[in-house]
C-alpha cells in the first residue's frame, strides 16, 4: 500500500508518550486541540509501526515551554504552592496544577480556622496516586519544611509571628507556629499572672520569637513581649508623675500572706497587710480579692521609684479619730478577742480601736497564767477601761475589775490561826503556792510542810491540783501576802518524842544502814538516829554490823533539828566507868588511913627539936 503522508503535527501528536498526551489532554485550553475524526484519517500509521519520525527542534521547545508554563514538578521533599478549590467537612482539595488535584485533612488546618477557597497554601506531595488514584498531599509537612527557615527568620527580624494554641503543659502552654511546635511559658502569656490558662486554648495570638534551640529543635515565643514595650512608656509616664500622698487607681494583681500587689497601669506598688484595714486581719484576702479594682495612696518609694508602697486604710479616718468623747477610764466597754499573747489578749472596742488586757488584770490571783488559760480569740468579753490615752492611741483595760476584790474582808475570812482547805498551784524551790479561793493565794515555806519528813523540794510531798489542808500563818494586809502551814494542822508528833527518846533513855532497835561515819537505826516510822563509829563497838571489841539487834543509848536529841544520835558502846562503858570510880574511891580511902595524922607529925617535930637541942649542948 502506497504511503499517505500525514500533517506534521499529527506525527508530533503520536509520537508523544501516553502520559504525554493526558498532560495535552488537560491543558487542552493552552494548546489547539485538533478533531478526532481528522487526527484519525490523517495518522501515519506505517511511520507509527517502523519508529518516531524526528521531531523538529522548534515544535520540541514550544512543547517544553507549554509543559512549563502549565505543569509543577512533582519532585519529592519540594514544597509548592496550591490554591484551595473546594472545602468539605473533613479535607480541603488542592489544586497544585498537577494530572489532578490533591486532598489534605482539614486537622491541618487546625491553625487556620478562617481556610476557604480561593486561599493560597504551601504543600508536599505525600501519596502520588492512593488506590483510588487520588494525590495526596501534606499541609503539614510542608509547613515543618519551611517552618525553620520562617522561624529563623522571624527571631532575627523580631518580627510578629501568628500561632495556634494547641493545649496546655507544664509550666505553659503549646503553640503551632509555621507548623512547629513552640512553648510559650506562663509568665510569657501576659504581664500580669495567668490564673486560668484553659481559657487560651484553641485561640490564635500573635507572638514574638524570643528563643530558638537549633540542636534540640526548641522555639520558644512570647505574647508578652509584644505589650512590654507599650507597657514600659507608660510605665515611666507614671513613675515620673508619682508623689508622696497621691491617689491613684489599680488592679490587684497578687495576694500573698504579707501584702497586696496593685498594677497601677504597669508599675506594681504593694500594700502591706498593716495598711490594707485599721482592723487587724489575719490576711489580705479578708479586705480584697484578685482583679479588684480600687483606689490607693502612695505612701512612699525609693530613689529610682522601682519599689513604690502603697496605703488602702489611709483613705479613711483613723478609727480612733471617731472614738466616741463619751468613753471614759472607769467605763465598762464591750469587745472581741482578735489577739492572744502570753501576757495578754487585744480587745477590738470598736472596729480599729483596741484594748490590751493585761494577764494580771484577768483574775485577782497572784498567781499569773497565761492569758489563753482566761479567753480565746473571737470572745467577745466585757471589760473596764483603766487608762485611755487618744494622743498615743492605747487603751488598757481589766476584767477582774469586773467582781469585788477578794482582799477587801481577808482579816475576817482568814484570821491568822484560822484553818481552811487550799489547791496546790504552783512549785518554788522553797515552797508550795496554795490558791484559797480566787484571787487568795498564800504560801507554805518548805519547813511548814511536814513535822517529821527532811523536805528537799516540795513535789517530794505533794502534786500540782492536790488539796491541801493549811492553817494561816502570818497575814500582810498592805503586801497583799499569806503564809500558810501545813504541818500545823496536825499535832507535832516530836513533842511526845522528846520526852520518850529523853536523854540517856535505852531503847532496842536493829542497825538499819551502814554508812561512811557510822550506821543509822530507826526507833519509829519518823524517827531514823545516828549511831557514830566509835559508839558501835561492842564490849568484846568487835563492831555491830548491819542487821545486828542491841540496846542504844541516846545521847543527843535535838527536836528543833530533829536530830537523834545513839550509841551502844556507851551502855557497857558507862559500868566500867562506875567500877572505875567504885575503885578509885577504895583506893583514895585505903591512903586516907595510911597517912600520918597532926599530932604525930608535932611529935615527930618536938622530937627532933630536942635531939637538936641536945646536940648543941654537948659541943
Amino acid at each position: 500500500m502506497a504511503e499517505e503522508k500525514k500533517p506534521a503535527d499529527a506525527v508530533e501528536t503520536a509520537t508523544a508518550t501516553p502520559e504525554t498526551a493526558e498532560v495535552v489532554q488537560e491543558t487542552k485550553e493552552q494548546a489547539p486541540v485538533q478533531d478526532p475524526q481528522e487526527f484519525l484519517e490523517n495518522f501515519n500509521w506505517e511511520k507509527y509501526e517502523q519508529g518516531i519520525e524526528r521531531v523538529d527542534d522548534s515544535k520540541l521547545k514550544e512543547f517544553e515551554e507549554l509543559v512549563a508554563e502549565n505543569f509543577v514538578d512533582t519532585a519529592d521533599e519540594e514544597v509548592v504552592t496550591g490554591t484551595v478549590v473546594y472545602i468539605t467537612d473533613r479535607e480541603a482539595i488542592i489544586d497544585i496544577n498537577a494530572k489532578s488535584e490533591g486532598v489534605i485533612s482539614l486537622n491541618e488546618f487546625r491553625y487556620n480556622p478562617d481556610l476557604k477557597v480561593g486561599d493560597k497554601v504551601e504543600v508536599l506531595i505525600d501519596i502520588r496516586e492512593d488506590k483510588s488514584g487520588q494525590l495526596v498531599l501534606s499541609h503539614r509537612k510542608a509547613r515543618t519544611i519551611m517552618a525553620w527557615d520562617r522561624v529563623n527568620a522571624a527571631h532575627d527580624k523580631e518580627e510578629i509571628v501568628s500561632g495556634f494554641v494547641k493545649c496546655r503543659t507544664k509550666g505553659g502552654m503549646i503553640v503551632d507556629v509555621f507548623g512547629i511546635e513552640a512553648f510559650l511559658p506562663g509568665s510569657q502569656i501576659d504581664v500580669k499572672p495567668i490564673r486560668d490558662y484553659d481559657q487560651y486554648v484553641n485561640k490564635t495570638m500573635e507572638f514574638k520569637v524570643v528563643k530558638i534551640n537549633h540542636e534540640f529543635k526548641n522555639v520558644v515565643v512570647s505574647h508578652k513581649a509584644l505589650i512590654e514595650a507599650d507597657i514600659e512608656e507608660q510605665k515611666k509616664e507614671i513613675i515620673s508623675q508619682l508623689e508622696k500622698g497621691q491617689v491613684l487607681e489599680g488592679v490587684v494583681k497578687n495576694i500573698t500572706s504579707y501584702g497586696v500587689f496593685i498594677d497601677l497601669g504597669g508599675v506594681d506598688g504593694l500594700v502591706h497587710i498593716t495598711d490594707l484595714s485599721w482592723s487587724r486581719i489575719n490576711h489580705p484576702n479578708e479586705v480584697v480579692e484578685l482583679d479588684q479594682k480600687l483606689n490607693v495612696v502612695i505612701l512612699d518609694f525609693d530613689e529610682n521609684k522601682s519599689r513604690i508602697q502603697l496605703g488602702l486604710k489611709q483613705l479613711e479616718k483613723h478609727p480612733w479619730e471617731a472614738l466616741s468623747d463619751e468613753i471614759k477610764i472607769g467605763d465598762k466597754v464591750k469587745g472581741k478577742v482578735v489577739v492572744i499573747a502570753d501576757y495578754g489578749a487585744f480587745i477590738e472596742v470598736v472596729e480599729g480601736v483596741e484594748g490590751l488586757i493585761h494577764v494580771s488584770e484577768m483574775s485577782w490571783s497572784t498567781h499569773l497564767r497565761s492569758a489563753q488559760d482566761f479567753v480565746k480569740v473571737g470572745d467577745e468579753v466585757e471589760a473596764v477601761v483603766l487608762t485611755l490615752d487618744r494622743e498615743d492611741r492605747k487603751m488598757s483595760l481589766g476584767i477582774k475589775q469586773l467582781t469585788p476584790d477578794p482582799w477587801t474582808d481577808i482579816t475576817t475570812k482568814y484570821p491568822v490561826g484560822s484553818k481552811h482547805s487550799g489547791i496546790v498551784r504552783n512549785f518554788t524551790n522553797f515552797g508550795v503556792f496554795v490558791e484559797l479561793e480566787e484571787g487568795i493565794d498564800g504560801l507554805i515555806y518548805i519547813s511548814d510542810l511536814s513535822w517529821t519528813k527532811k523536805v528537799k523540794h516540795p513535789s517530794e510531798f505533794t502534786n500540782v491540783g492536790d488539796t491541801l489542808e493549811v492553817e494561816v500563818l502570818e497575814l500582810d494586809v498592805d503586801g497583799r501576802k499569806l503564809s500558810l502551814g501545813h504541818k500545823q494542822t496536825t499535832e507535832n508528833p516530836w513533842d511526845k518524842y522528846e520526852t520518850e527518846f529523853a536523854l540517856d533513855t535505852v531503847h532496842t532497835a536493829t542497825i538499819t544502814e551502814i554508812v561512811d561515819k557510822g550506821a543509822t537505826i530507826d526507833f519509829n516510822e519518823d524517827i531514823t538516829a545516828f549511831i557514830p563509829q566509835r559508839h558501835l563497838e561492842k564490849e568484846d571489841g568487835k563492831k555491830l554490823t548491819k542487821g545486828d539487834e542491841a540496846e542504844f543509848k541516846i545521847i543527843e536529841f535535838n527536836k528543833d533539828f530533829k536530830r537523834v544520835v545513839a550509841s551502844h558502846t556507851a551502855i557497857f562503858r558507862e559500868e566500867e566507868q562506875r567500877n572505875v570510880k567504885a575503885a578509885v574511891k577504895r583506893q583514895a580511902a585505903s591512903a586516907d588511913e595510911a597517912k600520918p595524922t597532926l599530932g604525930d607529925a608535932n611529935d615527930a617535930l618536938q622530937a627532933l627539936k630536942d635531939k637538936m637541942e641536945a646536940d648543941s649542948k654537948k659541943k
